[in-house]
């Protein structure tokens, strides 16, 4: 059973990319002064927002704060992921890597390497690969962990009825499971059944809540501030979120917070943590991530809960 307090995931998707390592390391060192503990990245941050046209920045970033921060390898837990990462420089998802078990050993390396560290404490499947078996991918990820490359591992934007599956497939093999679920979530839901425009994600269902709680899985959501459109008046939503909910529980979302002295992002980031939900929140600023890390100690109740079921 992985279930814990839920807390902060510092997604760290656009550092030495959009966000300089100066910044960079400055916003992770507030976040473990803060008590953040876990460090999301990917071996494919951020290859459409670098010049070479792959990923392996946001990576190379932590292992160069991690080399100039002694100590600081034991105070954070590092997740990383495999899949997706062009194998052919501006070529995606043409040339993107999948789930053969060479990928996975090829991707988790090189991974390590770029990051400066003997494992990992949480390794993803960033995406479905159905071209692999998933007998193979599933013994792919449980050999990291016989390894010890991995500490754990769990899938991102995986369907349910797939997780479940590979689980099974683990227990045939007699090796790791996956143990942790990684999906888009948040207050605000798109319209039903309407396609989303960001390639490559999915949305959390009810069905990979129900999954996660009844076999004790870690449930992390990305997206979970909707990139600062709850604050933002220069980042609109989506067009996919206009229907009539989106007025509704954003009302709510301004009651509450008001009710808790609290900002609409802590309000957010509070719902989830009380689903037992890891936020996973990105921050190009120090106050963003100091923000970030308040929400843990927002009061929101089940009441409030009621209130924002209802709006939605």
């Amino acid at each position: 059973m992985y279930t814990t307090n839920p807390q902060i995931v510092l997604g760290t998707m656009d550092f030495g990319t959009r966000v300089a390592p100066e910044r960079a390391f400055a916003i992770l060192d507030s976040f473990v002064a803060g008590g953040g503990v876990w460090l999301d990245t990917a071996n494919c941050y951020s290859f459409w927002s670098d010049p070479s046209g792959v990923g392996g920045s946001s990576e190379r970033l932590i292992g160069a704060w991690l080399r100039a921060r002694p100590g600081a390898r034991d105070a954070v837990r590092i997740a990383t992921k495999v899949r997706q990462n062009p194998l052919v420089a501006h070529s995606w998802p043409e040339s993107a890597e999948g789930l053969s078990a060479r990928a996975v050993r090829t991707g988790a390396e090189e991974s390590l390497g770029r990051l400066g560290v003997d494992h990992v404490d949480l390794l993803w499947a960033h995406a479905e690969d159905r071209t692999v078996p998933l007998e193979e991918t599933v013994g792919a990820f449980g050999e990291l962990v016989a390894k010890g490359v991995a500490l754990r591992v769990g899938a991102a934007n995986h369907a349910a009825w797939r997780v479940e599956r590979a689980r099974s497939l683990a227990r045939e093999q007699s090796v790791e499971p996956w143990t942790a679920l990684q999906l888009r979530h948040s207050l605000v839901q798109p319209r039903p059944f309407t396609p989303l425009a960001e390639a490559g994600h999915r949305m959390l269902a009810a069905e990979d809540l129900d999954l996660a709680r009844s076999e004790g899985l870690a449930v992390w959501s990305y997206s979970s501030l909707m990139w600062g459109s709850y604050v933002r008046a220069d980042k609109p939503l989506p067009p996919t979120y206009d229907h009539p909910g989106t007025p509704r529980v954003l009302a709510v979302l301004d009651d509450v917070a008001g009710e808790l002295s609290a900002t609409r992002n802590q309000v957010v980031l509070a719902w989830l943590m009380l689903q037992g939900i890891d936020p996973i929140v990105g921050a190009s600023r120090v106050e963003q991530i100091e923000e970030a890390l308040a929400a843990r100690h927002v009061r929101l109740g089940d009441k409030h809960l009621a209130r924002f079921a209802e709006a939605r």
